[in-house]
């Protein structure tokens, strides 16, 4: 079992009113006294090597043995529309409406437009998920799977997070502290200035850096009254000043470009995109400039290969939990309801505080004597460094994994995906299924999401500018305005306006136009065969009847009924949650079917379900291409249309379903993660 701390619901015995943490405040699963210590679970080895599995069954969402369960179906103080009480089987809170038309919020304590940030990237980071049948690390599932499979897809996901979680962060750091050096904000560099020197001066400089980053951690308000935040894109990293934002206009607060969105983190999701493309025309031109005069019989080339390949698999994992670490160090300082306000937090003090106390006392010879001791140690005590590390490896296996920051000092804290998980399963548990992100088609406005009144591109910059915290002066955003900030690339020789004037001669348009049009013939009359092979039986043929679908086609299914394929027949897949054990099953087009099915809570004579798995037997979820990504990059070029993809379902029992030309596959995905009480491996 996992530490029951974690999971159980903490209620008075006697009013069965919910009990307070005595010093956060918080209440319900994962917020004891216990959970303020640093320290693994009192059964975290056991877990860790444990081969005793659960019963083979999920269950329901209460079944789950995670913290993330246990918060799902906790009641919530913060109530949004999801988790109003309703006697309806399945409530419909805006599947395929426009943005305006969905409730808000639709979970207590998070903004609709953050709510749609975390699930995109849910989409684009979950692809492959396995349930275990053994408790889970740090009290929530959906940890990357050791086993994890390389896949180029995996590769890029892993690193456009990378860059909208932790060099973004970074980007913003670096700017912050050019505007501290610019002077520019004199009043707030003075005070910085002044306090560092007078501490400086009495040799008080560790106990201000750890008592400021106490405060940090305990007192929110103090982040934003001693780092006022200011649009990325808006600050030179230079000078500290005002400069106008790569994109020409500022319709993003949070991207390096300030490009516009309509949805907030869009047009940090598109940068990232933008990056990961370039380091791949890079590679190709790299790999296109090689030498000509190789040996035929290369010895070298098959090892290399094989060397690379097996490589980029742990490279993977790296740049993965540097992304875990850094999200979950984001949501222990800054958590998202229903997970604890205030317990992670006070973790976190709990190892800055020693270290304070210990700085009023411990000298400057202190520190650098005892610094200088610990590295002679590690360079000259390996006979005795040695021997202590195979007795701790012989009493303690996996004691290192003992002391991962998930287990300790994270402990209970989530990742993005898990916070999202934990979100779908709220809805879920209450029988409100979360609307997918709206689909956008129009270009994005000129002002960031949910923000001001659109403005033209240099009215915005100025107004922002203007304003608290840069309150930059009108000669300032003069120059500005006036200053191109890729004026240093041309300086330095980089030809950055060719990619936007359009050089092409009408002939070479013309020549493309002509290319576009037979590669979209060859994809029509591709899937045309795909017909004809699919009726001789050609397995492959089937899965890629349908993927591509018709021009302007706006995809309107869920949260119950979903259009797909199975073995190229035509159909939907309902997700059943009125009978006692909810259930997913397919359901052929057409009227011959004469079987009575039971979709959300009514009987259909006229439904007759091809197959029927109940949603606590899957064991598998994997999400699978109409095409392959190379025919898909042909197809959305050629047709400028987006191929449908399938999803794998595989059971207890070992069988797979496959589904295939599913338009709202991502939105199918979610519901069936989050229904049961899986404990959910990411692979």
């Amino acid at each position: 079992m996992l530490d029951e701390n974690l999971t159980e619901k903490r209620a008075d015995p006697l009013t069965g009113e919910k009990e307070e943490n005595p010093i956060t405040g918080d209440t319900g699963p994962g917020t004891g006294l216990k959970d303020l210590l640093p320290l693994p679970a009192e059964n975290a080895q056991d877990i860790l090597q444990s081969k005793k599995a659960f019963d083979k069954s999920a269950g329901g969402l209460e079944d789950g043995h995670t913290l993330s369960h246990a918060l799902a179906t906790e009641d919530h103080r913060l109530k949004g529309a999801a988790q109003l009480e309703s006697e309806k089987e399945v409530r419909n809170l805006g599947w395929n409406e426009p943005k305006q038309e969905i409730a808000a919020p639709l979970v207590g304590g998070i903004d609709n437009e953050e709510l749609w940030l975390l699930v995109r990237r849910f989409n684009k980071q979950i692809i492959h998920t396995k349930a275990v049948v053994t408790p889970v690390p740090g009290g929530l599932d959906l940890n990357t799977a050791e086993e994890e499979e390389f896949s180029p897809d995996k590769m890029r996901a892993n690193i456009e997070r990378l860059y909208t979680t932790v060099i973004i962060g970074i980007l913003a750091a670096v700017k912050h502290v050019a505007r501290l050096r610019s002077w520019r904000e004199r009043e707030r560099t003075a005070w910085f200035a002044g306090v560092y020197f007078v501490a400086w001066l009495f040799d008080f400089i560790m106990p201000l850096i750890t008592g400021v980053i106490i405060a940090l951690i305990v007192h929110p308000p103090t982040r934003e009254l001693l780092f006022p935040p200011a649009p990325i894109a808006l600050v030179d990293s230079n000078t500290g000043g005002v400069q106008k934002p790569w994109a020409g206009t500022l319709g993003s607060k949070d991207s390096a470009t300030g490009a516009p969105e309509n949805h907030k983190g869009e047009a940090v999701e598109q940068e990232a995109d933008n990056l990961v493309n370039g380091l791949a025309e890079l590679a190709v031109s790299s790999a296109a400039g090689k030498h000509p005069a190789g040996d035929v019989q290369d010895k070298t080339k098959k090892p290399m290969e094989l060397a690379m390949w097996a490589k980029l698999r742990p490279v993977m994992q790296v740049v993965g939990n540097i992304s875990d670490n850094y999200e979950r160090l984001a949501n222990a300082l800054s958590p998202t309801p229903p997970f604890p306000k205030d317990t992670h937090r006070l973790r976190l003090a709990t190892l800055v505080i020693p270290l304070f106390g210990a700085s009023l006392f411990i000298t400057s010879y202190m520190f650098v004597k005892s610094l200088t001791f610990f590295l002679g140690f590690g360079m000259f005590g390996d006979p005795i460094i040695r021997p202590g590390m195979e007795y701790l490896n012989r009493i303690i296996p996996d004691w290192q994994k003992l002391l991962e920051l998930r287990n300790t000092l994270l402990k209970g804290v989530p990742t993005n995906a898990q916070l999202t998980l934990t979100l779908l399963r709220i809805g879920e548990a209450n029988k409100a299924p979360l609307p997918p992100p709206p689909r956008v088609v129009e270009q994005p406005v000129q002002d960031p999401a949910n923000g001001p009144a659109s403005l033209d591109s240099e009215a915005q910059m100025r107004a922002e500018g203007a304003a608290y915290p840069l309150e930059a002066s009108a000669s300032e955003l003069d120059e500005a305005a006036h200053t191109d900030p890729k004026d240093g690339l041309r300086e330095a020789g980089f030809d950055v306006d060719s990619h936007s004037k359009n050089k092409q001669t009408k002939k070479s348009n013309k020549v493309l136009g002509w290319i576009k049009n037979a590669t979209a013939g060859l994809v029509h009359t591709g899937g045309a065969t795909d017909h004809i092979r699919a009726k001789l039986g050609a397995h492959h043929a089937k899965d890629r009847l349908g993927v591509v679908p018709p021009k302007d086609e706006i995809p309107v299914s869920g949260p119950v009924k979903f259009d797909c394929r199975y073995n190229g027949k035509k159909g939907h897949v309902y997700i059943s949650t009125a009978a006692t054990i909810p259930s997913v099953a397919f359901v052929a087009g057409g009227k011959e079917e004469e079987k009575t099915a039971v979709i959300a809570g009514k009987e259909r004579e006229d439904l007759k379900p091809l197959w029927t798995v109940a949603v606590a037997d899957v064991t598998e979820l994997k999400k699978v291409g109409g095409y392959g990504w190379k025919a898909k990059i042909v197809v959305d070029w050629s047709m400028e249309r987006e191929v449908k993809d399938g999803l794998e379902i595989v059971t207890t029992e070992g069988k797979m379903f496959k589904v295939t030309a599913c338009p709202l596959r991502d939105e199918l995905f979610n519901r069936l993660v989050a229904m049961g009480g899986q404990r959910w491996e990411a692979w």
